[in-house]
C-alpha cells in the first residue's frame, strides 16, 4: 500500500573526508578545519572503516596541556588523558565505528544516532568499506518535501487505500501538517488513517476532522 520509504542511500553525502590510521595529530586538526567538519572516518586497507575521530577526541590535548590533574581526576578521566598524549588517528579514534548500511531506513538511522549518542554515521557496504556519510541534517531532508508532494502521496497511499468508496474525503497540507476531513461511512478507520498518514515521510503532524454518516452524524477526530 505505502510507498517504499526513503533510505540512507537516498540522502547520504557521497563525498567524504577521511584519514588513514597513521594520520598525525596536526594533520587531523588541519583537515577538520579545512573541510569544516567536526568528525571523519578513519580507514585502513581498501577503504574499510575502523573508527571515527572527532573534535571531541582532539580537545583533551588542549584541555590538559598546562594542567596537572590530581589522582582522583586521573582515575575519572583515564580515556581523555590517554587521548591527551595521543599522536595519531589510530590512538585518538573511537573504535569500533558506529556505522549504518545504505539500505537502512531514515528512522533506523535516526534511532542509531539517538541510542549511540552520535551526530553522524559512516555509511558502509557489507564488507565495511566506506560509501558515504549521513548526518542529522541529512535525515531531516524529508521535511523539505513540498506540501503538494505530501498531499499527493497521502491521497494515493492512504485515502485511496482506506476509503476507496468515499469520494468526499478532503486532504489539505500546510507546512507539512496534514488535515483529513469529510464524511465517512466507516469512522472506525480514522485512527488507522491518522497512523498511516503520519508515516508518510515529510509529514509534521496529522489532524482528522471527520463526520460520520449515520443517525448520530457526529464529528470524529483522531
Amino acid at each position: 500500500m505505502s510507498e517504499t520509504p526513503h533510505i540512507v542511500g537516498d540522502v547520504m553525502t557521497r563525498t567524504v573526508v577521511a584519514v588513514g590510521r597513521d594520520a598525525p595529530f596536526k594533520e587531523l586538526v588541519q583537515t577538520l578545519g579545512q573541510w569544516r567538519v567536526s568528525a571523519m572516518p578513519v580507514l585502513e586497507g581498501e577503504g574499510r572503516v575502523i573508527g571515527v575521530v572527532s573534535e571531541a577526541d582532539l580537545l583533551p590535548k588542549e584541555e590538559f596541556r598546562d594542567t596537572d590533574p590530581d589522582r582522583l581526576q586521573q582515575l575519572r578521566r583515564l580515556p581523555d588523558l590517554a587521548k591527551a598524549g595521543a599522536l595519531t588517528a589510530e590512538e585518538l579514534m573511537s573504535s569500533p565505528a558506529v556505522t549504518v548500511h545504505p539500505d537502512a531506513t531514515l528512522s533506523e538511522a535516526a534511532r542509531i544516532m539517538a541510542v549511540r549518542g552520535v551526530k553522524r554515521l559512516p555509511v558502509v557496504d557489507t564488507e565495511g568499506k566506506l560509501l558515504g556519510i549521513v548526518s542529522r541534517g541529512d535525515l531531516l531532508k524529508v521535511f523539505l518535501r513540498s506540501d503538494q508532494d505530501i498531499e499527493e502521496e497521502v491521497r494515493r497511499t492512504v485515502v485511496s487505500y482506506l476509503f476507496p468508496g468515499d469520494g468526499g474525503i478532503h486532504v489539505r497540507v500546510d507546512e507539512g501538517i496534514v488535515t483529513l476531513s469529510g464524511r465517512l461511512r466507516d469512522t472506525a478507520r480514522i485512527p488507522v488513517a491518522a497512523r498511516l498518514t503520519r508515516a508518510v515521510e515529510g509529514v509534521v503532524d496529522v489532524e482528522c476532522h471527520f463526520r460520520g454518516v449515520g443517525p448520530d452524524d457526529a464529528e470524529r477526530t483522531a
